[in-house]
């Protein structure tokens, strides 16, 4: 019996890789995109499975794989997937959302703590050895006595509210819809940012999303508000964010992404009220080794396969 046909579109570990051609027919989608064509016109119509990371789906490649059933996503994010199309097609999709919430939800903590205390800069303060000469840190924040807005309350967002509650704040929560938690709602993230003293954000970039957070949410938000960033950098308005530092608009905020990353504008690399992170949300040996699992998981399932070492077929 053939293996099933799957287009490797991802950089995905070797020991991934290994089982993912034990399993298939693996096709590798080149990284130079002018050799892609060639590779597609040859294999496209046997190719029944994706597994993805950052290439685009677009149009143009799904119609050059009709026989496509299924697409494996290594990431959280799909903005780099046209989504209408893939429904349209009817082809399966799956995320790593679930598998990465805990550790992402716990990065968002660790940037929240370090923005509302000062970490970073009290750190500075006793290796520069001004401790000695200079006193008493000024005092911080406490989250445990704030008003926490989450923007976005998928597996990722519960597990940051869950842990915000667990601190004592209170949460609240924006989204495209009520979800089923006991959290006071909000359908307009204006409102929740008047609300709040602190505003992370963790939805997907859709075009919904793109720039949802803008100079008048910055302004509801308040010189006491900090914003926390662990979804995409296209969210915030990043000119918006600028400009309401610039004018002490609001209090600080910790960016683990941004908007046209790797690259960070001087005037946010110089601020010393912002925590920056190089978009590390999930970056744990645990959580990829867990997403790439994830990968071999999802498109073994769909075909039905039993993965090596498996006492049964695959859940």
């Amino acid at each position: 019996m053939s293996k099933p046909c799957v287009l490797l579109a991802a950089e995905l570990p070797e020991a991934t890789c290994a089982e993912l051609r034990a399993l298939f027919d693996l096709v590798e989608l080149p990284k130079d995109e002018a050799e892609r064509p060639a590779v597609l016109a040859r294999h496209g119509s046997r190719i029944r499975g994706m597994a993805l990371r950052k290439t685009r789906v677009d149009a143009p490649l799904l119609a050059a794989l009709p026989a496509l059933e299924v697409i494996a996503s290594y990431s959280a994010g799909l903005d780099n997937v046209d989504l209408a199309a893939v429904k349209a097609r009817g082809i399966a999709l799956e995320n790593t959302s679930q598998v990465l919430a805990d550790d992402v939800a716990n990065t968002a903590m660790g940037l929240a703590l370090a923005l509302t205390r000062d970490l970073v800069n009290a750190d500075a303060y006793v290796r520069s050895g001004q401790w000695p000469q200079r006193g008493q840190y000024p005092l911080g924040r406490s989250i445990s006595s704030m008003r926490v807005g989450i923007v976005g309350l998928g597996s990722i967002g519960l597990a940051i509210a869950r842990r915000m509650a667990a601190f004592g704040a209170q949460v609240a929560y924006f989204g495209p819809s009520r979800k089923p938690v006991d959290w006071p709602y909000y359908d307009d993230v204006t409102e929740l940012a008047r609300h709040c003293d602190l505003l992370v954000l963790t939805c997907p970039l859709t075009p919904a999303t793109h720039h949802l957070v803008d100079a008048r949410v910055l302004d509801a938000l308040g010189p006491r508000g900090y914003l926390v960033n662990i979804a995409r950098g296209p969210v915030v308005d990043e000119a918006a964010l600028i400009a309401a530092l610039a004018a002490d608009r609001i209090a600080g905020a910790a960016l683990d992404v941004f908007e046209h990353e790797p690259e960070v504008p001087t005037a946010l690399l110089q601020d010393r009220r912002l925590v920056l992170t190089p978009h590390i949300g999930s970056a744990t040996e645990e959580a990829r080794s867990a997403m790439a699992d994830h990968v071999v998981h999802t498109l073994a399932r769909h075909f039905g396969l039993r993965r090596s070492g498996q006492a049964g077929a695959v859940r």
